[in-house]
C-alpha cells in the first residue's frame, strides 16, 4: 500500500511551472466566466471554480499512480468509454440540439471527451506492444484504425463534428508518431477526400450551413452567419489593449453569442485586446512546450506515446476554438481549454495533465518497446 509519505514525495517531486500555468490559465477562465455574468460569480464561475478543485485532485491522483498501471487499464477505460458512447444513443439526453450527454444527477457526463483520453491510451498501449517492423505492415493497422473509427463515428451520430475532428487527428498523430510510413497516410487522405458525401450526409442541416457559411460569412449574416459576424467584430473593437475588463461592447450587449464556452476567446480578446489574446497564447505555448519535453524524455514507448496524444489533443481543442472563433474554421463547438465553462472537458483536460505528469514522475519505467 502508497503510503501517505510517499504520495506527498511524489507531489513534492512535481514541476512547478506546469502547475502554476495550469493554474493560471483556469484562473483566466474563472475571471472572464465572471465577466460573461456581468460581475457574479453565478451561474458559471462558482461552478467551474469547484470542477477545478475537484479535477485538480483527480490530475494530481493520476499524477501519483505508475505510468505502468495506466497502461494495463487502457483498453478496459476504451471499452467503458464506448459503452458510455453508446449509453448516449440510448438514454442521452438532448441540450443545445445534440444528443451529448448522460445525466448522472451529480453532473451531466458527456462520454465523447472522456473517449478523446480514452482513444490515446488504447492506441498507446498497442502500438507500445506492436514492433516497429510490424507497423509496417498494413493489417497490423487494422485494429488501431477500428479503434479510431467506431467511437468517431458514434460522435458523428450525437451530432459532434469538433470532437469527431479531434479523434481522427490525435488517431493519426500517434499512427505518425509510431513509425507509419507517409504514403499510407496518403492513401488514408485520398479515402478521406472520397468519403466527404458520405460524412456530408451525416451532417444535420444546421452543421452543413455552419460549413457553407464558413466559406461565404457574410451570405446570412443575420442567421447562420450571426456568430463568426459578431466574433470578428469583437475582436477588432479589441484593438491592441482592449476595452477593459466587463468593459466589451459585443459582449456585454449580449451581441456576442456562447461567449461562456465557444466565444470566451473573443470576450477574452475584446477585453484585453491583442496583447491580452497573445500572451494567452504564450501561456498555452508553454504548457504544451513542458508536454512534449516530457514525451522526449520518456525511455518508456507508451508514456512517449501517451504525452504526445495528450498534448496533441491540447493543441488541437486550442486551435480549433481560436481558429473558428476567427473565421479560420466553421464553427464546431470546441471550447478553449481550461478557460471555457464546462464540466466534463475540464476534468478529462486535467486528468490528461496527470498523465503527462505521471510520465515524468516514471520516467525510469521501461516495459516492452521503447
Amino acid at each position: 500500500m502508497i503510503s501517505v509519505y510517499s504520495v506527498f514525495d511524489r507531489i513534492s517531486a512535481l514541476s512547478k511551472m506546469p502547475l502554476v500555468l495550469i493554474t493560471l490559465i483556469s484562473s483566466i477562465g474563472f475571471a472572464m466566466l465572471y465577466s460573461a455574468a456581468d460581475g457574479s460569480l453565478a451561474p458559471w464561475a462558482y461552478k467551474q471554480m469547484i470542477r477545478f478543485g475537484v479535477g485538480f485532485i483527480i490530475m494530481l491522483a493520476v499524477a501519483c499512480t505508475d505510468i505502468r498501471v495506466w497502461m494495463s487499464l487502457s483498453y478496459p477505460i476504451y471499452g467503458l468509454s464506448l459503452i458510455l458512447l453508446i449509453g448516449v444513443e440510448v438514454m442521452g439526453f438532448v441540450g443545445m440540439g445534440a444528443q451529448r450527454w448522460i445525466d448522472l444527477y451529480v453532473i451531466q457526463l458527456q462520454p465523447s471527451e472522456i473517449m478523446k483520453i480514452a482513444l490515446i491510451l488504447a492506441l498507446a498501449r498497442y502500438f507500445h506492444l506492436t514492433s516497429l517492423e510490424d507497423i509496417f505492415k498494413f493489417r497490423n493497422l487494422l485494429i488501431p484504425l477500428v479503434l479510431i473509427l467506431v467511437p468517431t463515428v458514434l460522435v458523428m451520430r450525437q451530432p459532434d463534428l469538433g470532437t469527431a475532428m479531434i479523434l481522427m487527428m490525435s488517431g493519426a498523430v500517434l499512427f505518425f508518431t509510431t513509425g507509419v510510413r507517409l504514403w499510407k497516410f496518403l492513401v488514408a487522405g485520398g479515402s478521406v477526400v472520397a468519403a466527404i458525401p458520405i460524412f456530408w450526409s451525416m451532417l444535420h442541416d444546421y452543421q452543413r450551413k455552419r460549413v457553407l457559411i464558413f466559406l461565404d460569412p457574410e451570405s446570412d449574416p443575420m442567421k447562420s452567419g450571426y456568430h463568426v459576424t459578431q466574433s470578428k467584430i469583437a475582436l477588432g473593437s479589441g484593438g491592441w489593449f482592449g476595452q477593459g475588463f466587463m468593459q466589451g461592447t459585443q459582449s456585454h450587449l449580449s451581441f456576442l453569442p456562447e461567449k461562456q464556452t465557444d466565444f470566451i476567446f473573443t470576450m477574452f480578446s475584446e477585453e484585453f485586446g491583442f496583447v491580452g489574446g497573445c500572451m494567452l497564447v504564450v501561456l498555452f505555448v508553454m504548457l504544451l512546450s513542458y508536454g512534449f519535453r516530457i514525451a522526449l524524455s520518456s525511455r518508456m514507448h507508451y508514456a512517449r506515446l501517451v504525452a504526445i496524444g495528450i498534448n496533441s489533443t491540447f493543441f488541437l481543442y486550442a486551435f480549433i476554438n481560436m481558429s473558428m472563433v476567427m473565421g479560420m474554421l466553421p464553427v464546431v463547438g470546441v471550447p478553449l481549454p481550461l478557460v471555457s465553462y464546462g464540466g466534463t472537458a475540464l476534468l478529462t483536460l486535467l486528468m490528461g495533465q496527470g498523465l503527462i505528469f505521471s510520465a515524468s514522475l516514471y520516467n525510469e519505467a521501461r516495459t516492452g518497446r521503447f
